[in-house]
């Protein structure tokens, strides 16, 4: 019992420390995107013009394949892409949150938690670049918003709540077994398909809808914040697992990383 209480309000501790200083990993954030598009006249929206050319292929070729109407589906693949490229990329790169910033960890005496915001923010910039592929896309169909979307905000902070513990519990594992990231990224490669992104979950047969959606946690915290831009409210089960991953996940997490917190700087 004396172990985990340790490993908890260490982890705790850092989390806190994080949060008083929640000002630095927002501007290491905004530092990697000005990075990455340095001298790009158009900056992150390359990522948005390139989703959005995606959208436009993919929903006019699964779209007459599913016979599905093209005001329907379109708007239902672009939000479905547009939210799943900010879940994989915040999961993918949250791998790696501390061996990328390995000369920071061995020279700074800052919060390791700090690394995992750092990536989680990065990614909600670019899901703010991204994001406006929606509208444009339900405009162009004719279709209009409802105010159902304002829900959409709280599913935000529900699925960035549950990204955080996600990178952070992955981290601290990728930094001790290097192999484990490729294993993630090809997971995630894998439930991009078993979750209706692509295909919409009214064509599956009800025995198989039980396994690829009622048991796929990326399809409840996906329609948090899809189901709302569509106008329609989530389902009451997806508010439930959402906040029955947060109720489990973090403690574990917490407990986890608060143990390996003092190895990870001798594991880079």
């Amino acid at each position: 019992m004396p172990n985990i209480a340790t490993s908890f309000s260490t982890a705790t501790a850092d989390v806190s420390a994080t949060i008083k200083r929640i000002r630095l990993p927002t501007l290491l954030g905004w530092q990697d995107v000005k990075q990455r598009y340095r001298r790009s006249i158009i900056g992150p929206f390359w990522l948005t013009i390139s989703t959005a050319i995606l959208v436009g292929c993919i929903g006019l070729i699964f779209g007459h394949l599913f016979k599905a109407p093209m005001k329907e589906f379109l708007p239902f693949l672009a939000s479905g892409l547009v939210i799943w490229t900010f879940m994989s990329s915040t999961i993918t790169e949250g791998c790696t949150a501390f061996t990328s910033a390995d000369h920071i960890i061995k020279q700074l005496p800052i919060p390791l938690t700090v690394h995992v915001a750092r990536v989680v923010w990065r990614n909600a910039i670019i899901l703010a670049h991204n994001i406006v592929i929606i509208p444009i896309a339900m405009l162009f169909l004719g279709r209009e918003f409802s105010l159902t979307a304002v829900l959409s905000l709280l599913g935000f902070v529900l699925v960035t709540l549950n990204l955080m513990w996600v990178s952070l519990l992955l981290g601290t594992i990728c930094t001790r077994y290097r192999d484990f990231p490729q294993m993630v990224a090809s997971l995630m490669q894998v439930m991009f398909y078993t979750t209706p992104i692509m295909w919409m979950p009214r064509l599956l047969p009800q025995e198989v809808a039980r396994y690829f959606l009622t048991y796929n946690p990326f399809y409840h915290l996906m329609e948090l914040m899809r189901a709302p831009l569509l106008g329609t409210v989530p389902d009451k089960t997806h508010w439930f697992v959402a906040l029955g991953l947060l109720a489990v996940g973090w403690p574990v997490t917490l407990l986890f990383f608060g143990k390996f917190r003092r190895r990870i700087a001798y594991w880079l």
